[in-house]
């Protein structure tokens, strides 16, 4: 196979033209969630695999959210219309595990069609949340991300407050939201996207503290969420709602939240707390200088900050084709573990770099010198060795738990609870449906 190299780290299509073939070529058909421009970067990997070789062609095709697309694919596979790969976002990976059958490990293709496979190769914080518990990875981690702070340096500077120096702790962001709201650089301090992940499930990683049993889920589904126990939590919780009230925490929403972005672009609010992926939305957005910085953390929790977790999608296999058509999945897999495409990738969207290579290369490259910030999200998740509190989340059912911490987290918001009967109820509910999916798989 005559592998392609890109052009330069940013342009993911322009790519070396490639010898073509006049066989008839095997179709392999990739279902996936990126829309707009990550969508159009998207088909750029695909069009240089397709031109990279002439035995196979990939076709991805947009299918709408993360749990549309997965959801989609389910039913398609019970009709036996399904693709060879479809991109489902990490809290499906528990979903995905339990569907025996339907599924075609990664490590166990790449091995079938001799295709070079190292799980060393891919960065352990990545890698780990997509294991067995005998180490196999089952799905390949395509794009992988972590939520940090993004600031407006402007604001800062009006607020009187240091425009490189973004605050380490929550004592100092309520502090710097109390200055920048006092001197009428802004009148919000800060607003958040995805409150499960970053507010909660981060959160938790970050302060070494579980928010479920059986190594969140990790050593099986009969698991349990105990989030309510954790003092730090719902202290937080508790300021999230007072900040909200004071004007120095803005909600906007509980999923991606529609209004967090322009918030923050309109410099609303100082800060924003987005997914590493999120960076090139920002900086298209932006017309102030953008800072970047990890998530905060309270200093009086033990062990913090630990290491922040990963959110984004992989790419899972489906059972029920041809040979010849998983020869084709596993030659695609192994395009895209090519340093020079993960770098590529890496720097067009934020997506973190799945292997080291990626890394080293874009260190090479000197794209990390010439773009402060962008190795925040790998500093940040890297910050210590991932315990079992801090490793990722698998729990059954965890896209419709989501929904409930979202409603219960807007009830808080709102003031209709406090931290800790939001969180009592988030347990109690969730827990309904983890029992659900566990009665399921009997």
């Amino acid at each position: 196979m005559t592998q392609t190299r890109y052009l330069s780290g940013t342009a993911l299509a322009c790519l070396l033209a490639a010898s073509g073939g006049a066989q008839a070529q095997v179709q392999i058909d990739w279902w996936h969630a990126m829309g707009g421009e990550l969508g159009e970067l998207l088909e750029g990997v695909a069009q240089g695999f397709n031109e990279s070789q002439s035995d196979f062609v990939v076709n991805p095709s947009f299918r709408g959210t993360y749990t549309e697309t997965m959801t989609g694919a389910v039913a398609a596979f019970r009709a036996r219309q399904h693709p060879h790969i479809v991109q489902v976002f990490e809290v499906g990976t528990g979903t995905m595990m339990a569907a025996e059958g339907a599924i075609y490990p990664i490590y166990q293709l790449m091995a079938d069609f001799d295709v070079p496979f190292d799980p060393d190769a891919y960065l352990p914080a990545v890698v780990g949340y997509y294991t067995d518990p005998d180490g196999n990875m089952l799905s390949f981690p395509f794009n992988s991300s972590t939520p940090i702070m993004y600031y407006n340096k402007d604001i800062f500077a009006a607020a009187g407050l240091d425009p490189e120096t973004p605050p380490r702790t929550w004592a100092e962001l309520e502090a710097a939201a109390a200055a920048i709201m006092d001197s009428g650089a802004a009148p919000c301090g800060f607003t958040t996207r995805w409150p499960s992940w970053v507010q909660l499930e981060n959160f938790l990683a970050l302060h070494n503290l579980p928010l479920g049993t059986r190594m969140n889920g990790f050593e099986g589904f009969d698991s349990e969420l105990v989030l309510n126990q954790h003092e730090a939590l719902v202290r937080h919780w508790d300021n999230l709602a007072a900040w909200q009230q004071s004007g120095a925490f803005r909600w906007a929403g509980g999923g991606p939240g529609p209004d967090a972005g322009p918030l923050f672009y309109s410099g609303e609010c100082a800060i924003m707390m987005e997914s590493s992926a999120g960076r090139a939305g920002v900086l298209r957005n932006a017309d102030f200088n953008v800072g970047f910085g990890m998530l905060p953390y309270y200093d009086d929790v033990p062990g913090a900050p630990q290491n922040s977790i990963i959110g984004g999608a992989t790419l899972w296999v489906l059972a029920g084709k041809s040979d010849e058509e998983y020869e084709g999945v596993a030659r695609f897999f192994e395009y895209l573990s090519l340093p020079e495409v993960q770098a590529a990738w890496h720097q067009a969207t934020g997506y973190l770099p799945i292997t080291q290579a990626a890394w080293d290369l874009g260190e090479e490259q000197g794209y990390y010198a010439a773009n402060p910030g962008s190795d925040i999200s790998i500093e940040q998740m890297n910050l210590n060795p991932p315990t079992e509190n801090s490793s990722g989340l698998r729990f059954g059912n965890f896209v419709q738990i989501r929904d409930i911490i979202s409603e219960e987290m807007e009830a808080l918001i709102i003031g209709a609870k406090t931290g800790q009967q939001a969180a009592d109820d988030v347990v109690r509910r969730g827990n309904a449906l983890l029992r659900e999916f566990e009665a399921a798989l009997n």
